[in-house]
């Protein structure tokens, strides 16, 4: 499951909690572009947001209405313990695999990290995909941490934070990690900016943020780059620069997703966890203005 697009929805809520009915209306926009494979409570999704109970349940949900794309959940959080609880709540609900952040409040030395994802190798039996993002965890993880994660078993997939803009340092950096790294582990570009550089130097997949609300658009780079023409993928992704802008300016991905399918009707104006706040009517009209100029509305 690990190569294509891995497309991570908004987790939408309303005054009584989780928005399922928004949920759905989501997924079934990913799985009806078949996307490769859904990545369900990532950063996008919100995890560390939620209750065991609502993320065992929306864990169920994506399986049940996944239309036999393999799903992977995110099993993120500070203590090893609630990892591994929430590990066996994804494994029961039918997850294809499991997306492990080293989510941290105390700073983590690479021995800790490596025990974390130790421990939790030991403890399953899915795939694992190991989520290296700071700006969320607070865990950086050096070239050597991650060949040493590599070798654990039902490690899979490195999601990797993003690679040089520059083709060529991108494919350097691409093949540098690949040569330390077992061949059953595939690597996966986040960090939508980054996509269309990660995937012309030869990352396996796209765990994508826009793939989580526009997957036809982010198949459409990710199939481009499967079959070598690189020069639509350049060409694709540039396309979509005012959209990276939006990440930029308003401090990541999330709330311009959340203003996003507000604007399409999916879900409420006010849809994200607190502390977290919707756009100002302002921003989210710029949002509108740059979904109805990029032809996002799919």
């Amino acid at each position: 499951m690990f190569k294509g697009l891995s497309a991570f929805p908004l987790t939408p809520l309303n005054a009584s909690g989780i928005d399922e009915k928004a949920f759905l209306n989501i997924l079934k926009r990913l799985t009806d572009a078949q996307v490769d494979s859904l990545g369900i409570l990532g950063s996008t999704g919100s995890y560390a947001y939620f209750t065991r109970e609502q993320r065992k349940r929306i864990a169920t949900l994506a399986v049940q209405h996944a239309d036999n794309i393999p799903v992977m959940v995110s099993i993120g959080a500070i203590s090893t313990d609630e990892v591994l609880r929430l590990a066996d709540d994804a494994q029961q609900a039918g997850a294809s695999a499991l997306l492990l952040p080293a989510v941290s409040y105390q700073k983590l030395n690479d021995e800790e990290v490596f025990g974390f994802y130790q421990d939790v190798s030991r403890h399953v039996s899915l795939p694992i995909c190991v989520y290296d993002n700071p700006g969320t965890t607070h865990t950086v993880f050096s070239d050597a941490l991650h060949a040493r994660i590599a070798t654990l078993p039902h490690i899979a997939s490195i999601k990797i934070p993003g690679v040089p803009a520059d083709i060529a340092a991108a494919t350097e950096r691409v093949q540098a990690l690949r040569a330390d790294f077992p061949a059953r582990v595939s690597i996966g570009v986040s960090g939508d900016a980054f996509a269309g550089a990660g995937l012309i130097a030869g990352c396996d997949l796209w765990y994508s943020v826009c793939g989580g609300l526009f997957p036809r658009t982010a198949k459409a780079i990710t199939d481009a780059a499967m079959a070598g023409d690189f020069a639509s993928v350049a060409a694709q992704a540039q396309r979509l620069a005012p959209l990276w802008a939006l990440f930029t300016r308003h401090g990541g991905s999330l709330r311009v997703i959340a203003a996003a399918a507000s604007n399409l009707g999916l879900a409420e104006m006010d849809c994200l966890p607190r502390p977290l706040r919707p756009l100002a009517a302002a921003e989210a009209a710029e949002v509108h203005k740059v979904i109805v100029g990029l032809e996002l509305g799919e």
